[in-house]
């Protein structure tokens, strides 16, 4: 599966946990035992919403330092969720590039967000990424 469709997994599991304050295996085995998806795509997607979750608080702290008007409280929870993800994966992985990140992140938002959404993801990933050094250090993929 392509991973554009497992992040899509990704953040409805993020949504969920948040939202509805699931834990997190629970969101991740009642979303994905209805599809069908590979073992190591499981893996992937595992990783990424545990990874997520464990740095929370230092991604949320993050993420607030580039909310310009905003309180990450305020944000719409599939923002926060796409966010999340975003500056995880920026932050914490080094198997995708930096533009690759942000892409994937706008178009998340295009699918689940409201349509000021993609603009808004845009800008705040865009703040963190020219902002902190470390996250242009990705490989590009």
């Amino acid at each position: 599966m392509k991973r554009r469709e497992l992040r899509k997994y990704m953040i409805q599991i993020l949504f969920q946990i948040d939202l509805a304050k699931t834990e997190p295996s629970e969101a991740f085995h009642s979303l994905l035992d209805e599809e069908e998806v590979l073992a190591n795509d499981l893996l992937f997607v595992q990783e990424r919403v545990e990874g997520t979750q464990n740095h929370l608080s230092e991604i949320d702290a993050l993420i607030s330092k580039f909310l310009e008007g905003w309180t990450l409280t305020r944000l719409p929870y599939v923002d926060r969720a796409i966010l999340r993800l975003a500056v995880y994966e920026l932050l914490y992985t080094k198997d995708t590039s930096m533009k690759v990140i942000l892409n994937e992140a706008v178009e998340l938002a295009k699918v689940f967000g409201a349509d000021e959404s993609p603009k808004f993801i845009n800008g705040v990933l865009g703040s963190l990424a020219r902002k902190h050094g470390e996250v242009s250090n990705q490989p590009n993929t």
